[in-house]
């Protein structure tokens, strides 16, 4: 098999299984991980899957990546970015945090604060910032959503506007080059929206995997963000609105 029909057979799998491990590629091709390394960046580079953590799956505009597969994707630079938005949240601050496992990564990097309160629609959020005494840690009401711990809903929303904080620290799916933030839940992007209406400043953590993706529901723009963490630079064409509206850039 040479490497243009081992690469349309990996394609294959990948979209018959949704996804698929570098371990399981190279028992299956007899071949070396580095091979299969090669292999799948091209493909991903030429869109035909994605490249995650460990394997290949599948894109899509409508459906989400499994959320434990969310996990461990571009967690390394996750945890840069969650300690760089870490240093610029203060002692005794009020926070709003929404869903997204790299939300979970910041609450991780929050717990040697002190004093924070903490209003979130993220059930693994709330229980990892609950070992701090010190944290007042407040959950949203409303629908729980069984494949990431969300809370969703008209209660969830009406809830988040009872509250005006300091930071909103969002997460999102997608980045599009007109600035658009993404989302693949209508309902998810409406509570985002109330954060974002009722914090005095919005952070936005998305790595670099974020800006080449493409779901389906617009949340809103990057003109409405105080500040971006991620972990590379972003294009030209986000440069340019990152500049035109004073939205300062951090990069972990």
């Amino acid at each position: 098999m040479n490497p243009q029909q081992r690469q349309e057979s990996i394609v294959e799998l990948v979209r018959r299984q949704g996804y698929a491990s570098i371990e399981q590629l190279t028992a299956h091709f007899a071949v070396t991980p580095q091979t299969i390394r090669r292999d799948l960046n091209r493909l991903s580079s030429e869109g035909h899957l994605r490249r995650v953590h460990g394997g290949a799956g599948l894109e899509s505009s409508t459906v989400n990546t499994a959320y434990a597969m969310r996990k461990t994707l571009n967690l390394e630079a996750k945890q840069r970015i969650a300690a760089e938005l870490a240093r610029h949240v203060p002692d005794h601050a009020s926070l709003f945090i929404n869903i997204g496992t790299s939300n979970e990564i910041v609450a991780e990097a929050l717990l040697d604060h002190h004093g924070l309160e903490v209003i979130t629609n993220n059930l693994n959020v709330a229980a990892i910032l609950q070992r701090k005494e010190d944290f007042n840690v407040i959950v949203a009401g409303g629908q729980v959503r069984p494949r990431d711990g969300g809370i969703i809903g008209e209660a969830t929303i009406d809830f988040i506007n009872q509250f005006r904080v300091d930071f909103g620290i969002i997460g999102i799916s997608g980045i599009d080059e007109d600035g658009s933030l993404l989302e693949f839940d209508y309902q998810e992007v409406r509570v985002a929206q109330a954060i974002i209406h009722n914090s005095r400043q919005v952070y936005l953590v998305a790595d670099h995997s974020k800006f080449q993706r493409n779901p389906v529901v617009r949340q809103g723009n990057l003109a409405q963000l105080d500040a971006l963490f991620t972990d590379r630079r972003p294009s030209e064409g986000i440069m340019r609105i990152l500049d035109q509206h004073d939205v300062a850039l951090h990069i972990a």
